[in-house]
């Protein structure tokens, strides 16, 4: 008994044995961390045909997806469904994560949604068209967004209306919120508004062609845009024109910026880089149309999807760094967890994929700013 006790606390033999097993672990580690590089699939979610929205992640780590079937559906980080809310038309707007939890997107059976965090209604607000903007949160909790219907919309957090405003042309783009809480958007006929936080216009800035996407503001409070005339265009605060380059872009893909003030906005088939005055940097080159926002990585890595059906990691160079086909037209924007982890709707399912690097901390590193899609310019 006493030498079986002393070989279990330490003896020679147990000593080289948990030396073996120790070197075993370690080689096993070490082997296994290439399957695991970045971009690597964790798991995916069938969700039928037709999806375009950009996912939500909530601070709980709760994956929040709009459907072309109009289902708002919530996913736990390892994949597995929390809740459905049915809605009675397709859903384009991504959702937006407000403060306490609750949910707000829009739908195109007319209406903006608030949902609890468990999946409840708290209430519906009915407009005149549909809604396809991502609603934007003011500081106060103001809920504001834009409709087909010609209008612009704030609420209240309990969905009673706060004001409303006539703008010339429809409104499908997602509105961005400045650091003096002014609210940007732009419009089908060309026009961007800029409105204070009661309503009224501050001032508006006509372009050639229609404005499709979002604009991203940084923190000097400058706003970036593009239209479908293939202009992108950098305004100041006031309104005034800061430059306009020619891109010859189509698509409905918003703008981007990183820490050192560039833009990355997709044009056609290429994801393209331009320095703060406006100046192309590079292009990078997908297999088909870039409809979304790409994410800027806190590593500089930038992630842009393609309805070539890949998911696509550039290097802040313009050189490529990975891809993962998914087998599905990507619409969307890819959402980054707090551990990086990546979440990206393509036309036919939700996809995990590993870490790349968590959000890059500049002022507008992803559409509506973060994660939460509040629509706010970052600090």
């Amino acid at each position: 008994m006493r030498r079986h006790w002393r070989s279990a606390r330490g003896g020679p033999s147990t000593q080289l044995w948990v030396w073996a097993a120790a070197c075993l672990l370690l080689c096993t580690s070490v082997s296994a961390q290439p399957l695991l590089r970045p971009g690597t699939n964790l798991w995916q979610a069938a969700l039928g045909a037709g999806n375009q929205c950009s996912p939500a992640i909530a601070p709980d780590g709760t994956i929040y997806v709009g459907l072309f079937d109009g289902r708002l559906v919530a996913f736990r980080p390892d994949g597995t469904r929390k809740w459905q809310f049915a809605t009675g038309m397709e859903i384009q707007s991504s959702p937006t994560v407000g403060p306490d939890g609750t949910l707000y997107f829009g739908c195109r059976d007319r209406r903006v949604y608030a949902l609890s965090p468990e999946g409840a209604l708290k209430w519906s607000f009915r407009t005149g068209q549909w809604v396809d903007a991502s609603p934007a949160l003011l500081a106060d909790g103001t809920i504001c967004f834009g409709s087909w219907d010609q209008h612009f919309y704030a609420l209240s957090p309990t969905g009673q209306l706060r004001w409303r405003v006539k703008v010339a042309g429809e409104i499908s783009g997602s509105a961005a919120v400045g650091p003096d809480q002014t609210l940007y958007f732009g419009t089908h006929l060309g026009r961007l508004y800029a409105l204070s936080p009661d309503g009224t216009e501050r001032w508006s800035y006509q372009t050639e062609g229609a404005i499709l996407s979002s604009p991203a503001l940084d923190s000097e409070g400058r706003i970036y845009f593009t239209t479908a005339r293939g202009q992108l265009v950098a305004l100041d605060p006031d309104g005034r024109l800061r430059w306009e380059t020619r891109t010859g872009g189509i698509t409905a893909s918003s703008p981007v910026l990183d820490l050192d003030g560039n833009v990355y906005v997709g044009v056609n088939q290429h994801l393209c880089a331009y320095d703060p005055n406006g100046r192309l940097l590079w292009r990078y080159a997908t297999g088909d149309d870039i409809e979304a926002a790409p994410t800027v990585c806190a590593n500089g890595t930038l992630l842009v999807g393609s309805r070539d059906g890949s998911l696509h990691a550039v290097t802040p160079e313009g050189h490529y760094k990975w891809h993962n086909w998914l087998q599905g037209f990507i619409l969307s924007t890819p959402a980054l967890a707090r551990d990086g982890t990546i979440y990206i709707l393509t036309y036919y399912a939700l996809h995990a994929l590993r870490a790349e690097a968590p959000l890059a901390p500049s002022p507008w590193p992803t559409f509506q700013a973060d994660s939460l899609r509040t629509g706010r310019v970052r600090n």
